[in-house]
């Protein structure tokens, strides 16, 4: 559900009066240790030398198969540090991170740590974006980490799923879900299918980390996370934006509108993007210009 193509992150050439990208390694609540890179918003006007109190951040989270050196995840960085901040890592399992992937679970303590790391270089405004796998994760992860003025303003969580009552400087100040499923388990289309081989089967996984550099964990789910259909109406006050494509092969357009459904009156933006296909690889220049636009709307960035 991401670009299989291989490439180390490049250097920016833009102007020597940006900063070069800050490559770390985060330790994720649980303990494990996730590569992420932050790059300084590169746009010419406006907010180029401008404090990271005064910056949105965008933190993107990536699809099954992806990591922060993929080209897709490059090219949508590329483009979001025109308006803002940018932060990419790799999920568990991913890239040079540690772990094993839990396609979806346990990398809401993934995305919390890279969020937490944008505040902790001064960013006042974090929006997590996600695509795909990392679609859902936003979702949960918008669900389980309050902002400190709504703490305890939305439902109770499930307090099994991970991250649930965490802390309150991991959170997002708006959430963008990008390709996202509604629901767990779903088969109903050839490529999800396939997928679920990959996941569930010794020969699939042999095929996940051979073939796409992603090492995938053995255990069943214990328990079901909280699926993101569930989570979208714990949200709010955050903005929430959905965006699909009308020619999504893995997942059809039952699944944004469930979500928005879910999220209740005004209680998300959705977008159906026409011809679009899946995640970050189907989104174009164009499209990752507006989400970055809506993510950066009424900020300095």
């Amino acid at each position: 559900m991401s670009s299989a193509s291989e490439g180390r992150i490049r250097r920016s050439s833009v102007s020597l009066l940006t900063p070069p990208p800050q490559c770390v390694t985060l330790l994720t609540d649980d303990g494990v240790p996730v590569e992420a890179v932050y790059e300084p918003c590169t746009r010419r006007s406006g907010s180029r030398g401008a404090a990271p109190a005064d910056t949105t951040a965008i933190v993107v989270a990536h699809g099954f198969t992806g990591a922060v050196d993929r080209p897709a995840v490059r090219r949508a960085a590329r483009v979001f540090a025109r308006h803002a901040a940018v932060v990419t890592f790799s999920f568990r399992g991913h890239g040079r991170s540690g772990g094993r992937s839990t396609v979806g679970d346990r990398e809401v303590l993934d995305l919390a740590a890279a969020v937490a790391w944008a505040r902790e270089l001064g960013h006042r405004r974090v929006v997590t974006v996600g695509f795909s796998m990392g679609g859902s994760v936003v979702l949960r992860h918008g669900a389980l980490y309050d902002a400190p003025a709504h703490a305890g303003a939305r439902p109770g969580t499930d307090s099994a799923d991970p991250g649930a009552y965490a802390d309150a400087g991991a959170h997002a100040d708006a959430v963008v879900s990008v390709s996202a499923p509604a629901r767990w388990y779903y088969r109903g289309t050839a490529p999800m299918r396939r997928l679920h081989w990959v996941v569930t089967r010794p020969s699939g996984r042999f095929v996940g980390r051979y073939g796409f550099r992603t090492r995938i964990a053995t255990e069943d789910w214990d328990p079901v996370p909280l699926p993101p259909v569930a989570a979208v109406p714990r949200i709010a006050p955050a903005p929430l934006l959905l965006v699909h494509g009308d020619r999504d092969p893995y997942f059809p357009l039952d699944h944004p509108r469930m979500l928005a459904e879910a999220a209740g009156p005004g209680g998300a933006e959705l977008w159906v993007e026409r011809g679009m296909g899946h995640a970050e690889n189907a989104a174009d220049d164009a499209l990752l210009d507006r989400i970055a636009a809506w993510a950066t709307d009424g900020t300095t960035a």
